[in-house]
């Protein structure tokens, strides 16, 4: 019932009908998949404006797809395997990501950061936006000699707490700016008609192979200084009726400008630091490369809370297995009951951040919410070797991490119709609170269901539930065998030579999980069997190299 276009734009939120992502790829419940082959403008009118017809207007000279067939896992797969799979990202970029806009100063970074830990908060990214420059918003990759003492030692001096920083920046750049001349002057900008400016900015051309050695040049510099991943914001801007050094126009490259400006970055990091690590808002078919990304400027509010989930939901469904979001909303101060739910589910997406305007730092919202903060942030590092060896074998499938419920159960037609739901990893089913409330419906899938935090055990079907003292539901599958590590205050810190295994069983005599250490080549399955009112392992696939607790719940 509805007509999507698929056209890159700064969408200024998530409820609205542009999009940062406009992924030429949908999934059919009838068993197959299709990928739009083009970069060219797209219209796709779900019926519409007729009940019977899937119409796909493409604007390319070529009509190319690729159809997949097979249940949504297998069409994941075979998308993936055609445009990519998601590589793995390092283990701190699943710790928490500290950020508001902006901080402006390195005694303000530090100020935080030393906040975190004096109030253990456990957290991995310190993240500077867009005030790091001597001019706020002025990207020139240098940071304010003014404001920043010693950038080197204060990078060095946060790694030394266990975090990591990560730095904004955009490819448009202002007259102003001291790079503009030098980007004219090498005619690295995209130009229009007349070979001059489209816009006043001039926008980088990631077609021109000398555009990308330029900026991986001045994204270099920093990577060297030791931060540890750049943010990958805009890129939605592409001129359309601009002339590219591909010798095509904004037609074509528009759209694939987020894909361009994520690897030109993605590569570069690799290339320096050994790992693939952005933190992208913009993106296009096969962006999955070059992870993560995160989902734009919710507002404040329950219902962009909901559009933010259906989003990534989207997002997964198109092979992306890693996608964050800003916990509270983006644009004005979160209210202080909406952030306590909306934290919760930022734990159980692959990677979190708060971000948006000030205040975010927990703190700053009362000892009370500093405390829920904590609680909620403490049980996603307690659960780390999950997230972990989930997010390894999303790499391997082309899966998200972030699941429709029919992913995971396709031959269950309600698990069709959910989109306030979510699988995390294989095993664990979340229901977030979008209302002031602390409980609400969920539907489950076939099989019992065991909560999480209570105990309590539900069968298929709707159920009213009761949110735990988390302010969430998580339901864990029959059968499935969590595995937790003791806390830390760093992904840094953990000790990954003791794991606690908690076995959900609902009296199955068998439980089972996977697991995947850090430094490791493989996944490995680990199966449990209960004996004498017991469960242990049936053999340890780690050879000793992890001292096992087996708990129940």
């Amino acid at each position: 019932g509805q007509k999507v276009i698929l056209w890159t734009d700064d969408a200024n939120g998530v409820q609205n009908e542009t999009m940062y992502k406009p992924v030429p790829f949908f999934m059919s419940s009838r068993g197959y998949g299709i990928f739009m082959h083009t970069s060219s403008p797209i219209t796709c009118d779900f019926g519409k404006y007729f009940g019977g017809i899937t119409s796909l207007m493409i604007g390319d000279e070529d009509l190319d797809l690729f159809i997949f067939f097979g249940n949504p896992k297998e069409i994941l797969d075979a998308y993936t395997s055609l445009t990519g799979k998601s590589p793995m990202p390092p283990l701190w970029s699943f710790g928490f990501w500290m950020s508001r806009i902006t901080y402006f100063s390195e005694k303000e970074g530090r100020a935080v950061a030393d906040k975190l830990r004096v109030n253990n908060i456990p957290a991995d990214v310190l993240h500077f936006d867009t005030g790091w420059f001597e001019t706020d918003w002025r990207c020139d990759y240098q940071f304010s000699k003014s404001r920043f003492e010693n950038p080197e030692k204060m990078i060095r001096d946060l790694k030394a707490q266990g975090i990591q920083t990560c730095l904004w920046q955009l490819p448009y750049f202002v007259p102003n700016n001291r790079l503009f001349p030098e980007i004219i002057e090498k005619q690295l900008y995209v130009k229009n008609e007349k070979g001059t400016l489209p816009y006043e900015d001039a926008v980088l051309d990631f077609s021109n192979p000398e555009a990308v050695k330029w900026y991986q040049q001045q994204i270099a510099g920093l990577l060297k200084m030791g931060v540890g991943a750049i943010k990958v914001d805009f890129g939605e801007a592409a001129p359309a009726k601009g002339i590219y050094a591909s010798g095509r126009t904004g037609f074509y490259e528009h759209n694939l400008y987020p894909l361009r400006y994520n690897k030109a970055v993605s590569d570069i990091t690799q290339q320096i630091k050994g790992e693939r690590i952005i933190w992208a808002r913009s993106a296009w078919a096969g962006s999955q490369r070059y992870p993560l990304h995160w989902g734009g400027d919710p507002a404040n509010t329950n219902t962009a809370m909901a559009a933010t989930l259906r989003g990534g939901l989207s997002l997964g469904l198109c092979g992306f297995s890693f996608w964050s979001h800003d916990i509270g909303g983006f644009v004005l101060k979160t209210p202080e009951e909406l952030y306590r739910r909306w934290t919760p589910f930022g734990m159980l997406s692959s990677h979190v951040r708060s971000h948006g305007a000030p205040p975010k730092e927990p703190w700053e919202y009362g000892e009370d919410f500093l405390n829920a903060f904590r609680e909620a942030d403490n049980m996603r590092y307690r659960l780390m070797p999950y997230i972990y060896a989930q997010a390894k074998e999303c790499t391997e499938k082309g899966l998200p991490m972030v699941r429709a419920l029919f992913v995971e159960f396709p031959d269950d037609p309600g698990s069709w119709l959910i989109d306030n739901e979510y699988f995390f990893g294989s095993d664990m089913l979340v229901a977030p609170l979008f209302e002031e409330s602390a409980s609400r419906d969920v539907y489950l899938p076939p099989g019992n269901w065991i909560d999480y935090q209570t105990g309590k055990i539900y069968s298929g079907g709707w159920h009213l539930i009761n949110a735990g003292k988390i302010p969430i539901i998580m339901l864990i599958r029959e059968g499935s065998a969590i595995p937790h590590i003791k806390l830390a205050q760093s992904t840094q810190f953990m000790d990954w030579s003791e794991i606690e295994l908690v076995v959900f069983s609902a009296g199955l005599p068998s439980a089972k999980t996977i697991l995947y250490l850090p430094g490791d080549e493989a996944l490995k399955q680990l199966n449990l069997e209960k004996k004498e009112g017991k469960f242990v392992l049936q053999s340890d696939p780690f050879a000793g190299k992890v001292k096992w607790h087996i708990t129940t719940r």
